[in-house]
């Protein structure tokens, strides 16, 4: 849980209310647009997202390029809620969310428009689940999955399920699937370190509650975040989707460490593919 509040009241109320606003305007943008056809809807996806991470006070430093070939299979950490805009802003992708989130209020509706693949954590849709995900990669579209099943407190990465790389063991068109890890991070509250008190409001896990969490969060200020693509592979780099999930988790792992300390990547491959 949270302690004392901190922040701007103000700050919150008018966040809050552009975000209202802004989703309305989107949510209609989107039901006008969809006879277009999926180009028209995946530019306003980015541009939606764009503009809730402006509202919301973020400001984004990406490290390294995301894979711009279709489709790629992004596998990234998660501390919050608020990793979605932040990640749709970056990525022409669609989510892998858990079906809980068909029912969330606003969210709910903007993931459904956005064709996020919703799964249930039960054994007998596993298959179903599975045909789904390659259905999406065949149709060129990339998904952006978050292999540790719930989210963390922010200040590392927790163990990532390697049965959710079992789609990385497939094959589209006759090639493997391209995995490119992704490490998110929150690192600065109007440039100064969060550090492990702080980070916790942005972050949401355990028993936190959303409307609350959101509205302290919203009242303070504005909130850097990095985030670092790490190079491309394929399951065949590892010879199982567990080794191949443990180097996603390595590569996360890593990614927020140095984000945290404020320090470059150590993986000079990185550093390559940043000023390519």
């Amino acid at each position: 849980m949270l302690t004392p509040s901190i922040g701007s009241p103000v700050r919150a109320t008018v966040r809050l209310t552009l975000y209202a606003l802004w989703s309305l305007v989107s949510i209609t943008v989107f039901l006008i647009c969809r006879p277009l056809g999926q180009g028209p809807q995946r530019a306003l996806i980015l541009w939606h997202h764009g503009t809730n991470c402006r509202i919301a006070g973020f400001r984004v430093e990406v490290r390294g390029a995301a894979r711009r070939e279709h489709p790629t299979l992004f596998v990234c950490n998660h501390m919050s809620y608020f990793d979605i805009p932040i990640i749709g802003a970056l990525v022409d992708g669609c989510f892998v969310a858990k079906s809980e989130v068909r029912t969330w209020p606003v969210i709910g509706i903007m993931a459904k428009l956005q064709r996020s693949v919703f799964i249930e954590r039960v054994a007998r849709r596993a298959a179903d689940h599975r045909n789904e995900l390659l259905d999406r990669l065949e149709g060129g579209d990339n998904l952006i999955l978050f292999p540790e099943g719930t989210s963390s407190d922010g200040n590392g990465v927790l163990p990532y399920k390697s049965s959710l790389f079992a789609i990385a063991q497939s094959e589209v068109k006759g090639r493997p699937v391209v995995v490119q890890p992704v490490s998110i991070a929150y690192t600065k509250l109007d440039g100064m370190p969060l550090g492990r008190y702080l980070r916790p409001f942005f972050a949401w896990y355990g028993d936190m509650d959303l409307a609350s969490h959101l509205w302290q969060a919203l009242a303070l200020g504005r909130c850097t975040v990095v985030v670092e693509f790490h190079p491309p592979v394929t399951i065949a780099d590892f010879g199982s989707r567990k080794a191949l999930s443990e180097h996603c988790q390595r590569a996360a792992t890593e990614g927020v460490a140095a984000a945290i300390s404020d320090r470059p990547s150590r993986r000079p491959e990185v550093l390559e593919t940043a000023a390519a």
